[in-house]
C-alpha cells in the first residue's frame, strides 16, 4: 500500500504536508504515535490505527511489558487531519520525541508511515544495511524463503 522514502520539509509551526499521490488514501484521516525502537514517528491512516486500538486493548493491564506498550502507543497517539493544502501538524511533544527539526523523511511501510529526521535515517539506514548476514543460514526462514 505505501512505499517509498520522501525528503520533506517541516515548516516552522511543525506542519508537514503529506505527498500528493497519498492524499486521497489518507483523508479520513491520520493518528500519529511514538515507535517504540527508534526515534521516529508512526503514522497510520484512521482505519488501521482502528485495528491497532483493538488490539492494545486486549493486552493485559497486570502484565507489566504489555501495559507499558499500550501506555506508551496510546498515550502518545494524536489524531492528525489533513487541511487544505494537505499539511498535517506534527503535535511538539512528539517531534521532540523523534528529534525532528526540518528536514524530514517520509518513509513508506506498507501499512503506515515512518517519520524520521533525515539525519537519523540515513545513519539508521546504515546500521540496517550492515547488519544483515552474508551468511544465508544465519537468516530467518521467512527470509530465507522471500524472493526479490
Amino acid at each position: 500500500m505505501f512505499s517509498g522514502a520522501i525528503s520533506i520539509n517541516l515548516d516552522s509551526k511543525g506542519r508537514l504536508a503529506i505527498p500528493t499521490r497519498y492524499r486521497e488514501l489518507l483523508s479520513e484521516g491520520l493518528v500519529c504515535t511514538i515507535g517504540l525502537h527508534h526515534s521516529c514517528l508512526m503514522l497510520y491512516p484512521i482505519a488501521q490505527w482502528h485495528q491497532i486500538e483493538q488490539k492494545l486493548a486486549k493486552l493485559s493491564s497486570m502484565i507489566e511489558v504489555e501495559r507499558r506498550i499500550a501506555r506508551l502507543l496510546l498515550g502518545h497517539a494524536t489524531e492528525c487531519l489533513m487541511d487544505n493544502a494537505g499539511r498535517i501538524l506534527l503535535p511538539m511533544t512528539l517531534r521532540q520525541y523523534a528529534k525532528l527539526d526540518k528536514s524530514i523523511m517520509f518513509v513508506g511501510q506498507s501499512n503506515k508511515f515512518e517519520i524520521w529526521d533525515e539525519t537519523i535515517w540515513h545513519e539508521q539506514i546504515a546500521e540496517d544495511i550492515a547488519a544483515i548476514p552474508a551468511d544465508i543460514g544465519e537468516l530467518s526462514d521467512n527470509l530465507k524463503n522471500l524472493t526479490i
